[in-house]
């Protein structure tokens, strides 16, 4: 057995086994364009310096409605064999909120001629509040014990793995970026919370070439946590004229999604989702939405895919 396929072997019976399976982690409906937020080995892949910021917005209506924002950050190193990089990700959901700093690192080993291994790991923290007290309780007039405190200011460090096998037809992730399952209790009324769950990510793709103008890539991620039943996603995205990313995804027991992607040039890119609900909620907000934008500084570019698929 090569040293590569034991390292790969050793690194799934260590995912495997830390694995518990409430959904939790902040989702994405364009996260196969940057799937740093998830795996720590996608660091450096891009081969350049380069800058993703998203922010996706939830059940638009509704009070209290989920808020995401992410940015992301990449770079090589002058070995090109080391990435690093950080993801600093704000979640608002009512008086919930998560703000989460994490650094990347990965490194590069050589499957074959057209195939890499990256092996990544990643380190940080998270400040997490929670202002019960302002909640207003139903009927009028009630006082629940359990919404007579105030969580603030939670730090909680955490830190995960993952690997990204991948040539330029394919690629395969698997990550544990949070292994650590970080929870606090309050000595006021027995309140006690589960803060950080550990979510197993896999996720995978292909490109197909169907023409000079066309580029079919489908794609899949599934997520596994303790208290929820399995969530997955499908994607099917079309490359025209090596400019625009056309597409759509389905995500399991939640929504279809209308994605594209607009490739400005060399160095930037945007995109934009659309998820509609397929639950009875969706009679109750006017909308999901998510945008995202990237850019590579190409000054600074060593070996790359033009364009880049994954």
């Amino acid at each position: 057995m090569t040293i590569i396929k034991r390292i790969a072997l050793v690194l799934l019976m260590t995912l495997g086994a830390l694995v518990s399976r409430a959904q939790q982690d902040p989702m994405y409906t364009q996260y196969i364009f940057n799937l740093q937020t998830v795996n720590p080995a996608y660091a450096g892949y891009w081969k350049t310096m380069g800058l993703m910021a998203l922010t996706r917005v939830q059940w638009v209506g509704i009070s209290g409605h989920p808020v995401t924002q992410t940015l992301s950050f990449q770079a090589p190193l002058k070995s090109k064999k080391v990435g690093v990089g950080f993801d600093a990700i704000y979640d608002k959901v009512g008086l919930e909120k998560r703000l989460s700093l994490h650094f990347d690192y990965s490194y590069e080993l050589s499957v074959n001629e057209n195939t890499t291994l990256r092996l990544g790991l990643d380190g940080g923290f998270t400040n997490y509040s929670h202002n019960l007290l302002d909640y207003q309780q139903y009927p009028d007039g009630i006082s629940d014990p359990a919404f007579q405190i105030t969580v603030k200011n939670q730090f909680m460090p955490n830190f995960g793995v993952g690997f990204y096998l991948s040539s330029q037809k394919y690629f395969l992730s698997l990550s544990l970026p949070r292994i650590i399952e970080n929870n606090y209790a309050s000595n006021s009324n027995n309140f006690s919370i589960s803060a950080e769950k550990r979510h197993l990510y896999f996720a995978g793709g292909m490109v197909f070439k169907l023409s000079d103008l066309v580029v079919f890539k489908p794609t899949f991620m599934t997520q596994t946590v303790k208290g929820a039943p399995l969530l997955y996603d499908l994607s099917a995205n079309f490359l025209l004229a090596n400019k625009l990313w056309v597409g759509g995804m389905y995500r399991s027991g939640d929504a279809v999604s209308a994605i594209v992607q607009w490739i400005v040039n060399k160095n930037m890119r945007i995109g934009y989702a659309h998820d509609f609900s397929t639950t009875d909620l969706s009679n109750y907000h006017s909308g999901i939405h998510e945008i995202m934008l990237s850019f590579e500084f190409s000054a600074l570019k060593v070996d790359f895919i033009s364009p880049r698929y994954f």
